[in-house]
């Protein structure tokens, strides 16, 4: 038996105080994005193409009047880019594009959102310093974690190991291997020992650790941490990629990715997370 007041699981209910922090969140945000040069979208809430991208498992799909397949948005990136790229094209040549709306995942879930996309941009410290910024605002107090998705990538193909292994952070199939440039790229999260490991790797590796490195430079304030083998569980991102994270929860990430061979970057804000941290 269903009860009247009950709503299905996974679905957000906000009131009082929840919802007035928010609203601050979603206002801070806006206005912070609007004062670098963004303008907002806002995309529908159906969509033709995400299931070319994004695993059919964790789509709400149906099919419309003209039994055309159509799912509910599960992710902003893309239908931002692909609308602005092939739909908006001709008529503006804004680059930078943010917005502020919910995405869903079957069974039933759905996750709030503000996010950037710097469209063409591929310097990716603009993203840190726009999030980080949204956060001291908020008094979070999150660490930044730094990560190249081009390093597990290429590990696993230098050694025929699934990314299905790196995904889920069980490196013992890694170490078995018993290189000691791999114990080093293993261990490395103080970023002042990231050279001593750049001078270990394989060239292949060498490129993406200085990616890594150069960020670091632009970072500002916020403590870093660096994780090279970290792998995002993302489609789109793959390269640089960032989280700022506060006692184990996510409260935003960002990274670089390619569309249509033009490299581009951008950031997502967890509002759902970062209101469960202010609630505490």
């Amino acid at each position: 038996m269903i009860y009247e007041h009950e709503i299905p699981e996974g679905s957000r209910l906000y009131f009082g105080k929840s919802a007035a922090l928010k609203r601050k969140i979603e206002t801070l945000a806006s206005d912070q994005l609007v004062g670098a040069g963004f303008e907002e979208i806002i995309t529908p809430f159906f969509s033709y193409h995400q299931h070319h991208q994004i695993s059919e498992k964790e789509l709400l799909r149906f099919s419309n009047h003209e039994n055309h397949l159509v799912s509910l948005r599960a992710d902003s990136t893309l239908d931002v880019v692909r609308i602005v790229t092939r739909r908006l094209g001709r008529s503006t040549s804004q680059k930078r594009w943010f917005y502020v709306q919910p995405v869903f995942a079957y069974p039933s879930f759905e996750f709030y959102q503000i996010g950037g996309e710097l469209i063409g941009e591929d310097d990716l410290s603009t993203s840190v310093a726009l999030l980080g910024g949204l956060l001291d605002k908020l008094s979070c107090g999150p660490y930044l974690q730094i990560s190249n998705i081009a390093i597990p990538r290429a590990i696993s193909t230098m050694f025929d190991i699934p990314l299905d292994v790196l995904k889920s952070g069980h490196l013992e199939a890694l170490l078995q291997h018993e290189e000691p440039w791999l114990s080093a790229l293993a261990t490395l999260q103080d970023p002042k020992d990231i050279d001593a490991v750049i001078a270990l790797v394989p060239s292949v590796l060498r490129e993406p650790l200085e990616q890594m490195k150069q960020l670091v430079h632009v970072c500002g304030r916020h403590p870093v941490v660096l994780a090279p083998l970290y792998y995002a569980k993302m489609q789109y991102y793959d390269q640089l990629f960032f989280r700022f994270v506060h006692h184990n929860k996510t409260l935003g990430s960002g990274g670089c990715y390619q569309f249509e061979s033009q490299i581009s970057s951008g950031f997502g804000v967890h509002t759902d997370a970062i209101i469960e941290t202010l609630m505490r």
